[in-house]
């Protein structure tokens, strides 16, 4: 049995590649690592064949044309043969006594039935990632202490409270492999951001919810080609609208509400997040087109959801965008990076 599937998507990852994949062989034989090569054009798929040939029963390579960090997620998805799914991207990397601690939790979840005593096994195991500047010497740690206790099969409603810029990331969630086939998840194609996609819409589909208190997920932040690079940000700026949209019609917040209040105000939170970034955005850009977009994109959700339209433009943390003119927007954008030097998120 294979407790879990590591995805790495890889585009052209031949400089990091073997940092990513040595991180995960030290998960040993109870997990497989699938390599998708998104049409990379450098020396990727030698490298992965290669690590495929010399572990020919952990690690499996996939080549397929160019689609994007979606397109990569969607196979590993469709692949999975293990219990739980965790994608890593080429870049980053596990700490190894850490992914030791995950290993040996997950073996407990795998083999623990009502026969021997065990309860139903969780949907999602949460661990803290860290933000690793490589090229600047520090590091940033988000946990989930003062969230969720640890070591504890927990629900919804256990939640406590987050931090302003604390979210449950596609870097920290490890789920069921059942739960993201469940969802019926399909990441769009040729699109940065759609992780917030990824970490957004299985939620409804998860029931019990482990945290596990280890940094385990080194993000490697500092590249400027990178997608959370601000000047990346407003080139792909359509990106980000499409995701946001995506979100905003990926669940009924008030059918969520249904099953738990708890979750829907996290996801209403986590929605009100995406629409003050691109809101933020659309303002760092400052043309004609960009303000006409923001006021497309209010909206569209006022169309969709009238009740989702006010709790998010009055009464969330995206009513801050509501300033109008050119000195509004300058305070706006001063505030976002502000912000951004102090959670030092990208």
């Amino acid at each position: 049995m294979k407790y879990i599937s590591f995805l790495i998507p890889c585009y052209n990852s031949e400089s990091y590649i073997d940092r990513c994949v040595r991180s995960l062989l030290t998960a040993g034989e109870n997990a497989e690592i699938i390599i998708v090569n998104d049409g990379s054009t450098d020396r990727t798929r030698e490298i992965a064949e290669a690590y495929a040939a010399q572990y020919p029963d952990i690690i499996r390579v996939v080549n397929q044309p160019n689609g994007g960090h979606g397109s990569a997620v969607n196979k590993g998805i469709e692949l999975a043969g293990g219990v739980y799914f965790k994608v890593v991207d080429s870049d980053d990397w596990l700490d190894p006594k850490a992914l030791e601690v995950l290993m040996a939790r997950l073996e407990v979840f795998c083999r623990q039935t009502p026969e021997t005593g065990g309860g139903p096994a969780p949907d999602l195991v949460i661990c803290n990632y860290v933000y690793d500047h490589l090229l600047e010497g520090k590091t940033h740690t988000i946990s989930y202490r003062q969230v969720l206790r640890s070591n504890v099969v927990c629900g919804w409603e256990d939640l406590r409270r987050f931090f302003i810029s604390q979210y449950f990331i596609m870097h920290s969630l490890i789920y069921r492999t059942a739960v993201l086939k469940a969802c019926g998840i399909v990441l769009p194609l040729h699109t940065y951001y759609e992780d917030n996609l990824y970490s957004y819409q299985p939620l409804p589909w998860v029931d019990r919810l482990y945290y596990i208190d280890i940094d385990l997920y080194h993000y490697f932040i500092g590249r400027s080609d990178q997608s959370v690079n601000e000047a990346v940000m407003t080139k792909n700026i359509d990106h980000q609208l499409l995701v946001t949209d995506l979100m905003t019609r990926a669940a009924d917040l008030q059918s969520v509400r249904s099953k738990s209040v708890k979750l829907a105000n996290y996801m209403r939170r986590y929605l009100a997040m995406m629409y003050a970034i691109t809101m933020v955005l659309l303002m760092i850009i400052d043309t004609d087109k960009s303000i006409g977009q923001c006021d497309e994109l209010w909206d569209r959700l006022k169309e969709q959801d009238a009740g989702l339209y006010r709790e998010l433009r009055y009464r969330s943390i995206s009513a801050f965008t509501r300033f109008n003119g050119k000195t509004g927007r300058r305070v706006i954008v001063s505030g976002y990076r502000l912000a951004r030097r102090i959670y030092k998120f990208n």
